[in-house]
């Protein structure tokens, strides 16, 4: 059987598993970091958004195989520094974003990564932006999710 090795949430981890089995699955069942959630199984909902490299990816859509030894992959579990959350995580709670919640993991990934690409291009984090970001939330909080990017990207 294959061997993959990738660093998940700053920690080099390893795993043994054919290369065609989704990143998703080796994320949460061989690795057990439950945060991305599976909603689609085809990149449409991206309740399961994490970061590649500091880019917001669906590992719901991603073959294990596809992962080099050099790729850094972030959750909502490696967000925040130790105790400290992110920004962006202290909005979301400040903002009373989640209802249901299913969502929330991909949807502040999502954020951070936009957050942090309009910072690279020197772009506003407005409501144009903000519209780039097609995470689908089943419960319709949108307008406070809107408000949680905004008011995160502020402390950022």
């Amino acid at each position: 059987m294959p061997t993959h090795t990738f660093t998940l949430n700053g920690e080099r981890v390893t795993v043994d598993v054919e290369d065609d089995v989704r990143l998703l699955w080796v994320i949460r069942d061989m690795l057990g970091v439950t945060g991305p959630k599976y909603g689609c199984g085809i990149n449409v909902c991206k309740a399961c958004t994490c970061h590649i490299n500091g880019k917001a990816f669906n590992p719901c859509s991603v073959p294990v195989g596809a992962v080099s030894e050099s790729d850094e992959i972030t959750t909502i579990e490696g967000l925040a520094d130790g105790d400290e959350l992110h920004p962006m995580q202290k909005a979301w709670i400040e903002q009373d974003v989640p209802q249901c919640g299913f969502c929330q993991p991909g949807q502040i990934m999502a954020a951070v990564a936009k957050v942090r690409q309009c910072q690279r291009e020197g772009r506003d984090v407005d409501d144009e932006a903000i519209e780039e970001i097609r995470n689908i939330c089943r419960c319709g909080t949108y307008n406070r999710i809107r408000e949680a990017i905004k008011a995160g990207a502020d402390e950022m």
